[in-house]
């Protein structure tokens, strides 16, 4: 038995669905504190075979399960928390803010959870709460689950696994366009895996990338194809094998921009190794990434090319406004060079 309730319990995760034992730490949670705050994190990204519904469809799934289940709307709270791979500082205030917003000021908190793994490793991180180790213990996972869901639908192994609400709402996303483009994606995504497969050693991948800034602006690509078809993204593409990096970078700027400006290498300011290791759903790839600053002055013409859809100047403001428009960690590597320079 538990020696005491705590006012708040907090349970953190990315429910990309939620499951039959998230519901269970969670009802497990409301037993252990007057209110429950369930932080949904990998917020404000864009869909992905990783991340296929928005927080706000998670949250609505969550909610209506806890209901259905018999908790009281009152002792249940939200917010969200977006990634940022490359500074776990700023995650974590993210985090602290978020809840620290709904208790007001009262310290009496309790997270909970289960390390089961690395992936759990932000348990340890809060020592400023109390920690209560869960008593649910089940295989159950969302990749596992999400596979299911692309490749066979709304399976009854799924069903069984989903909470009643959970289940009704994949049902209704399978009818969407959302869901048809991130099956495609997902198919897309093994076929590049499986030609993979009979190498000797699972591969590494390096890339590179440009972040190109002038007046204001940032120039982006839209992806052609898939994955991350149709959303935003630095130039940039794969290291030939006898390039050095930074022709690399200048390469694939030119080629899928159509950019002119001679000896583009004079204006760059910074450079950086982002190596998050499943930044990537191909696999293993590491970028370098190469700022370059053309000052003020009028916007160079620009055009789409090579795996490029669109190429075209985004205002900085409308970049920092919409993290969901880009593809894997575009945005968290374009907002480190913007925020430090």
């Amino acid at each position: 038995m538990r020696k005491r309730k705590y006012t708040f319990g907090v349970f953190i995760g990315r429910f990309e669905p939620p499951h039959n034992a998230h519901l269970q730490v969670m009802l497990e949670g409301l037993e252990a504190a007057d209110k429950l705050i369930v932080v949904i994190g990998s917020a404000r990204a864009a869909r992905n075979t990783k991340n296929p519904f928005t927080a706000d469809e998670r949250q609505e799934m969550i909610l209506q399960s806890l209901l259905e289940a018999g908790a009281n709307k009152n002792k249940i709270l939200f917010t969200t928390v977006r990634d940022y791979f490359y500074n776990e500082n700023m995650w974590l205030a993210d985090v602290q803010a978020g809840v620290l917003n709904l208790t007001r000021g009262n310290t009496d908190i309790a997270l909970l959870g289960h390390e089961k793994d690395e992936s759990s490793y932000y348990l340890r991180s809060f020592p400023e709460w109390a920690f209560i180790p869960t008593r649910v213990k089940s295989p159950l996972n969302s990749t596992d689950l999400r596979k299911i869901y692309f490749e066979q639908g709304l399976s009854d192994t799924l069903k069984e696994n989903v909470p009643p609400a959970v289940a009704r709402f994949l049902s209704d996303f399978l009818k969407t366009e959302e869901y048809q483009n991130l099956k495609v994606e997902h198919q897309d995504i093994q076929a590049y895996k499986a030609s993979w497969k009979d190498a000797p050693f699972p591969p590494t991948f390096v890339t590179t990338d440009a972040v190109v800034v002038k007046s204001g602006h940032v120039l982006l690509i839209r992806r052609a194809s898939n994955p991350g078809k149709g959303k935003l993204a630095m130039p940039g593409g794969f290291l030939d094998i006898d390039e050095k990096l930074i022709t690399s970078c200048i390469r694939e700027l030119r080629e899928e921009t159509g950019i002119q400006i001679d000896n583009i290498e004079t204006f760059l300011k910074d450079q950086r190794v982002f190596d998050y290791p499943t930044r990537s759903l191909r696999g293993r790839t590491i970028t370098h990434a190469f700022l370059f600053d053309l000052g003020i002055g009028q916007l160079p013409r620009v055009q789409g090319q090579d795996d490029a859809a669109e190429a075209l100047w985004v205002p900085i403001s409308d970049v920092f406004a919409h993290p969901e428009w880009f593809f894997e960690d575009h945005y968290i590597i374009i907002e480190h060079f913007l925020l430090k320079n």
